[in-house]
């Protein structure tokens, strides 16, 4: 969670920083190392050069020996220094990984949402991908530094043999990397395009899986499809052009590594017939051209990887720095001082009025949908206090005066389309695991017949969004969690649309014994809900038209009673 002495890095180079800074240890003693194995690589060329000099004049099996000895102590170098410096980068990279993914997701999860126009499908990417990607600049400084140190090493050893080689090395390098940066800038916009579209696919993936049933009820499922078709054909003709332009990269980035390295050992056999350098030096130089084609084509595609981690970086940046929808407050209402809703006006709500006192159980018979809809989002803090005119008091106190955490604990709206989760049916009901009030949410939604078909009871595994279960079964389970969570006012959306008439009435009669003396309201046309209810409120063109019991108001409005009598 954000904190006020850690903000957010609020630009794709700030969360860089913010990576490379948190892991400098590790990738100090990983850059060591990895520069290590790059000198002994290094190494080994110039050591065969050195030892053909020495065995010519020497021809002695001492110094043959002596040479072989040395050779191994430089594989045992090269060996043990990429084991250990891979393994420490490795780790830092997999850390910080798991440390974004962790930041991104706790920003999608808390309770105040943020101002972006990204679906959860597109922030489960960004949580997982980009996390990784960005993470990827931890390995790649200290790889980019130790094919430095491997060119510069190669260059001078070049270079103490004939200047012309070592400039030849030093020229190439810069040449390469010049013409492979215009490359790597197509890359990263390329990169950037790729991730928006995979990421909106997947937001659409998961909304078609949540909706599939209905789809499939009026026939929308074929529509629905042909639209991801098309966004998924987008990200594949965008993957396409970026595999294209990666494809020119790395053919660019081996052509010209191979063309360098075959103008140093021409150059070197060259000035060998000159008699410039020695038979020992020739074997030098040769060995460092073919050697240096790896540290090169590494050093070369480094910066096709720092614009990929910039491009998952802002991308990351699109959750971390969005601002919240509103900006709570800081009061927290005395117990349960019932619910006020005072001149509210949003969307299909029209100068709506009304109050619950404390411990009452009230029934909102809303004739609108929309309407319906709106009353529970404003009441679910979905819309911010600034976004709509009036007031919405709890306790005594309006919501844009109060915590976060405070609406939580005293005000839960339990919407008509709540989310089941892969878990457990215990789970599903007590995320929390606090145990309370399990065994008489499960009795009041009538959960009781699902529990004892399954052998484990409220152990039976549920899979993601309730799939193994129907859509009744699903809308119980979803009003035992409400009702298990026990707050001091509790707001339930169209709890029973999808169960039958016999359940609809025992869940009724449970719903008001369970929910006694606790404020409680139903926004629904249930006839069994609202006979039970201690009044009614009839919502119509977004405002209260008229109040009192059920059976008064089936006597007395013709309009009331076409509406919910069944």
């Amino acid at each position: 969670m954000t904190t006020p002495d850690r903000p957010e890095p609020r630009t794709g180079a700030a969360i860089l920083r913010t990576a490379l800074r948190r892991n400098a240890g590790a990738m100090a003693w990983g850059t060591l190392l990895m520069g290590m194995y790059q000198a002994g690589e290094t190494a080994f060329p110039i050591a065969l050069g050195l030892i053909v000099e020495h065995t010519m004049r020497e021809r002695s099996l001492g110094a043959l020996a002596l040479s072989i000895a040395a050779l191994a102590v430089i594989i045992t170098t090269v060996s043990l220094s990429w084991r250990f410096g891979m393994r420490v980068l490795q780790k830092a990279n997999t850390t910080e990984a798991h440390r974004w993914r962790v930041r991104v997701a706790a920003c999608g999860l808390q309770p105040v949402a943020r101002r972006t126009d990204l679906k959860s499908g597109e922030v489960l990417t960004i949580a997982t991908e980009d996390a990784d990607q960005t993470a990827d600049i931890i390995e790649v400084v200290p790889l980019l530094i130790s094919s430095l140190v491997a060119v510069v090493i190669s260059a001078v050893a070049l270079g103490i043999a004939s200047v012309r080689l070592g400039l030849l090395v030093i020229v190439g390098t810069v040449a390469i990397l010049s013409i492979l940066s215009v490359l790597s800038k197509r890359i990263g916009d390329g990169t950037r395009e790729q991730q928006a579209r995979v990421a909106r696919a997947g937001a659409k993936v998961a909304d078609l899986i949540s909706g599939l049933r209905p789809l499939h009820g009026f026939g929308g499922n074929h529509a629905a499809f042909g639209s991801y078709r098309r966004l998924s054909a987008e990200a594949r003709n965008q993957a396409v052009a970026v595999a294209k332009v990666n494809g020119a990269y790395a053919g660019a980035a081996l052509t010209l590594n191979a063309i360098l390295a075959a103008a140093v050992t021409l150059t070197a056999g060259w000035e060998a017939l000159s008699g410039d350098i020695t038979i020992g030096q020739l074997v030098m130089a040769v060995g460092l051209a073919q050697f240096i084609m790896e540290p090169l084509k590494l050093f070369s595609e480094m910066p096709k990887y720092v614009v990929v981690a910039r491009a998952s970086a802002e991308r990351m940046a699109l959750v971390l720095a969005a601002p919240p929808v509103q900006t709570p407050g800081s009061a927290r209402p005395a117990g349960d001082g019932g619910l006020e809703i005072d001149g509210v006006r949003y969307g299909a709500l029209r100068d709506l009025k009304f109050h619950v006192s404390a411990g009452e159980f009230v029934a909102v018979a809303a004739y609108q949908a929309r309407a319906a809809a709106d009353l529970a989002s404003v009441l679910a803090v979905n819309v911010p206090p600034d976004a709509y005119e009036g007031v919405v008091r709890v306790g005594g106190h309006p919501l844009a005066d109060l915590s976060i955490e405070a609406v939580r604990e005293h005000l839960l709206v339990n919407p008509y389309d709540a989310e089941i989760f892969a878990g457990t049916l215990r789970t599903n009901i007590d995320p929390a695991d606090a145990g309370r009030m399990v065994p008489e949410a499960v009795e009041a939604s009538m959960l009781t017949d699902v529990v004892a078909l399954h052998r484990d009871g409220l152990d039976h595994g549920v899979r993601d969004r309730g799939a193994n279960l129907s859509g009744g079964q699903r809308q119980r389970l979803s009003l035992a969690r409400a009702l298990a969570a026990d707050p001091p006012i509790l707001v339930l959306h169209d709890p029973t649309t999808a169960v039958d008439a016999v359940t609809e009435q025992l869940i009724a009669r449970n719903l008001a014994d369970l929910r006694r003396d606790r404020t409680t309201i139903v926004i629904t046309t249930s006839p069994a809900i609202l006979d039970t209810a201690d009044r009614v409120l009839i919502l119509d063109g977004g405002t209260i038209t008229a109040e009192d019991t059920h059976r008064n108001l089936l006597t007395s409005d013709e309009t009331y009673r076409r509406s919910v009598a069944r």
